[in-house]
């Protein structure tokens, strides 16, 4: 199939269930609470390597936040909720607990919770002091620009969906880089949703396995130009450059949609740009339990 004359590949990312969970960081102004925002989503590309995968979802006025100042809501992603709560508890403490003038509060409100404020508390050094408000504890750390204001728990989505994916593939590397940064701007303006790579884009696809020992995953040798020829490619004589765009989302709605949302972008733009296909990433369904079939995403 072929829209915009672009070809569309009759196929299907295929996602994993995970772990997300969401923390909201205000400061004093929104450059600083996206600096802590950022910070904290440092080498949070791949739980392949990095433990986690992080991101933002999205800026928050003021009157979005609990305490009236500019915010950020950060999404983090891992195998279970174990993992994500050692993930969350190292990445605030190390990164928003340091960064001038921050809180943090939850970011997720559901019924099964985990930690925040239990491990950035004890900076205090007993000093710190508790308060309930509401339904909610918030604790006050001391630290040298006056108090660090982070909420005790925040809520986890034990069926939250990471790996959902598009392939864009092109004759024009520069035209395909802009247009995979303008399917990712447009991907966030989906609510419950981040792209966690760099740019949200990723060059260094992957598939299972590795002829070396002990590596879970390697290069995705059937989409690298370099291999044609050397390996079953999947690539037309003309493509030089395949880009991929990982999302995960707190739902598997969230993900279809951003999924949705990235597609029409590429084919709104992409043929004048050298786009001249896209695909998905799978598994022959055997490992991820979603399955979304590009077709059926097509605006």
């Amino acid at each position: 199939m072929k829209v915009n004359g672009i070809a569309i590949d009759d196929t299907f990312a295929e996602a994993f269930g995970m772990a997300g969970t969401g923390v909201i960081i205000t400061a004093d102004t929104m450059k600083w609470a996206r600096i802590a925002a950022v910070t904290m989503s440092g080498f949070g590309t791949s739980v392949i390597g990095a433990g986690a995968e992080v991101g933002i979802d999205r800026e928050l006025s003021p009157d979005e936040t609990p305490d009236g100042r500019p915010g950020v809501r950060v999404l983090l992603f891992g195998f279970s909720p174990e993992s994500a709560a050692a993930q969350l508890k190292t990445r605030v403490g190390q990164c928003v607990l340091t960064s001038p003038g921050s809180a943090c509060y939850a970011g997720v409100d559901t019924k099964k919770r985990i930690g925040l404020g239990q491990g950035p508390r004890f900076f205090g050094d007993g000093f710190q002091t508790s308060k309930r408000l509401g339904k909610s504890r918030y604790w006050r750390v001391p630290v040298m620009d006056g108090e660090f204001v982070i909420e005790e728990t925040t809520g986890i989505v034990t069926d939250a969906v990471g790996g959902g994916n598009i392939l864009i593939l092109g004759n024009d590397r520069v035209g395909l880089l802009e247009t995979a940064e303008a399917a990712v701007e447009a991907i966030g303006g989906v609510a419950d949703v981040i792209t966690p790579f760099p740019g949200g884009i990723v060059r260094s696809g992957s598939k299972v396995g590795s002829k070396y020992a002990g590596a879970i995953a390697s290069t995705n040798d059937a989409f690298c130009p370099t291999l044609r020829g050397r390996v079953k490619s999947e690539l037309a004589p003309d493509t030089i450059a395949v880009l991929e765009i990982v999302i995960d989302g707190l739902t598997s709605d969230s993900v279809a949609q951003a999924m949705k949302v990235g597609m029409k972008t590429v084919l709104d733009m992409g043929a004048p740009k050298g786009v001249t296909r896209i695909t998905a990433g799978n598994y022959g369904g055997k490992l991820g339990q979603y399955h979304y079939k590009l077709r059926e995403l097509l605006p």
